[in-house]
């Protein structure tokens, strides 16, 4: 019987890890066959405080996990296949095992949506990105893309042109689906142009990226377009498949919890990007990892307590 498991092992994860093991709680962490959540693809971390040099996104979750480990913790680079949230105690399963707990924190994320084209995986961190919060002061004075039509794609547009020359949006359909003040705002913007009715083919570059190869959905047609930057700005989706059912969902898929860490079951919180549809970074995913592990502590100790008043009458 596990007092505490923490499935995933991003901030979140591996925060709720760290202040889980210094309450002596030894969480056992799942932390998938990649544990360290995005930043294991993201390259230079310039805002997460403590560095004013900056980190690589690897080593800031090695760091991480490292930390986790000196109290305590024990993480498993296992992924989880299934949950049973139905009754006491709480099963967590593997391919290969069934755990018991009477805790669990879920902090399994949320994955950026990619185009899925040549060169892309090859090309991210030298050029394609899905986080211009992250990485947009990389490329100043550069010439930016940004990839999508709804308002997070007019967020990222807007706020990349403090840096970029010029930034282009690129969008499959010839209107946008953000919304009527977002939509106007980037419309409006002297560093904003667009291009519609168009779809990027292929991403371009050795070493960093140098242009797109981009079609026209409309006639078919190919031509190469130069640019120093693309931010793909499609969405996300939480990593919530095997929770369905299980906890309480939102239409997008996200958990939802009535105060950001608890969930409709008793005893399972909820901690980063698999719940937090809006901020989306590190040091806000390691806050909410931090509010999970307090709070399962706060839970364990009044389950615990009540055990034993009844051992005593």
């Amino acid at each position: 019987m596990e007092r505490v498991i923490i499935i995933g092992s991003g901030p979140a994860g591996l925060t709720a890890a760290i202040y889980a093991a210094r309450a002596n709680l030894s969480p056992l962490v799942f932390a998938g066959g990649m544990y360290g959540g995005q930043l294991m693809l993201t390259t230079e971390v310039e805002n997460y405080p403590g560095f004013p040099q900056g980190i690589m996104g690897p080593d800031l979750m090695i760091a991480f996990r490292e930390q986790a480990e000196r109290f305590g913790a024990r993480i498993e680079n296992v992924d989880v296949t299934e949950v049973d949230f139905s009754s006491k105690p709480l099963i967590v399963r593997t391919s290969d095992d069934e755990f018991h707990a009477k805790s669990v924190i879920v902090a399994t994320g949320a994955s950026a949506r990619w185009l899925n084209i040549p060169g892309e995986e090859k090309l991210r961190g030298r050029g394609v990105s899905t986080c211009a919060t992250c990485d947009g002061a990389f490329f100043k004075n550069k010439h930016i893309v940004v990839i999508g039509g709804g308002d997070s794609a007019m967020e990222e547009a807007l706020f990349l042109t403090r840096f970029g020359s010029k930034v282009t949006v690129i969008h499959r359909r010839d209107s946008l689906r953000a919304s009527k003040i977002m939509a106007d705002r980037a419309l409006a913007h002297e560093k904003i142009e667009f291009i519609w009715n168009t779809k990027v083919e292929r991403v371009l570059g050795d070493e960093t990226m140098s242009g797109l190869e981009l079609q026209n959905v409309n006639d078919g047609s190919d031509y190469t377009f130069e640019a120093d930057a693309m931010f793909i700005a499609i969405g996300h989706d939480p990593n919530t498949g095997f929770f369905k059912g299980q906890l309480d969902l939102d239409t997008n898929g996200y958990i939802t919890s009535p105060d950001g860490v608890s969930t409709n079951v008793e005893g399972v919180f909820v901690a980063g990007d698999v719940y937090d549809i809006r901020y989306k970074q590190a040091i806000t995913a390691a806050g909410l990892g931090c509010r999970a592990a307090m709070d399962a502590e706060k839970y364990l100790e009044a389950l615990e307590f009540a055990v034993i008043e009844v051992v005593a009458r």
